[in-house]
């Protein structure tokens, strides 16, 4: 039987259960991959807002990849929130010595979803030098693209100029994510082997977006981990967030989760 893909998932827990470590386990798991997991803080929040944080120490972080990549392995690893200077050395720290040739797909969490940075300049330095540059695939969205960057993204253009800059600081694809970006059409541009792909489709009107970009990243490691490629693990995660979107269930009163379980449930 063939492997299903090992998926280890870095990441925060949300309690409503539409981001974070339950978003990515529910992505991995509906596309057919094996999901582990590293929990970096207990959120305690729903549709509506986050309330509070319980931050797991960073010796803790470090022993969950230690023991599970001992144990169970991984063919790649996603990671989500990692919110402390602590945690992201402890990270780099653990996958430099215990995971050094497995990919990386780095969603860097570093804006809330109301425009308010989460991390401080000295610790978005930290994440530029010990995790982007490392990573596989990096999966910004326009804020975080500019934070990264110090650019000003307007346009599909300036995202692809972005792309160019943020491909500099290391990593070897860079997926710039155009969702912040006004329009009927809604577009993400993908810098890959030096060749820009700009993939686009029609923007849809909801409220229901809880949790894409977790979702987003999951489902491209998922689909490294199976041994597609770069631009075809985006093109499939791409299709799967859509339709997860398309097929929301309508929960709660504010940003609401999508249905990660389409795959399953005959849709």
């Amino acid at each position: 039987m063939a492997q299903p893909g090992r998926v280890l998932i870095i990441a925060g827990s949300d309690s409503g259960g539409g981001a974070g470590i339950q978003a990515d386990i529910k992505t991995v798991t509906a596309l057919a991959g094996y999901a582990a997991t590293v929990i970096t803080a207990l959120t305690v929040q729903d549709t509506r807002d986050v309330y509070a944080v319980h931050e797991v120490p960073a010796d803790i972080v470090r022993q969950q990849i230690d023991v599970v990549l001992a144990d169970i392995g991984a063919d790649c690893i996603k990671t989500g929130m990692l919110h402390r200077k602590e945690v992201i050395e402890a990270v780099a720290d653990a996958l430099a010595d215990k995971a050094a040739d497995i990919s990386l797909v780095a969603d860097p969490v570093m804006v809330a979803k109301g425009g308010a940075r989460l991390l401080d300049p000295s610790t978005i330095e930290v994440l530029k030098t010990r995790l982007v540059a490392r990573a596989t695939v990096l999966t910004p969205n326009i804020p975080e693209a500019e934070v990264l960057t110090g650019m000003t993204i307007r346009n599909v253009d300036e995202m692809v100029e972005a792309a160019h800059a943020l491909v500099a600081l290391g990593p070897h694809a860079v997926l710039v994510k155009g969702g912040h970006l006004t329009g009927d059409t809604l577009s993400d541009v993908l810098l890959s082997d030096g060749e820009v792909e700009v993939l686009s489709g029609p923007r849809i009107d909801t409220r229901h977006t809880h949790g894409t970009g977790c979702t987003l990243a999951s489902a491209i490691a998922t689909g490294i981990a199976q041994g597609r490629g770069i631009s075809a693990s985006v093109r499939m995660a791409r299709e799967y967030v859509v339709k997860a979107i398309r097929m929301a269930p309508g929960i709660g009163s504010g940003h609401g989760p999508l249905n990660h379980a389409h795959t399953v449930s005959g849709g």
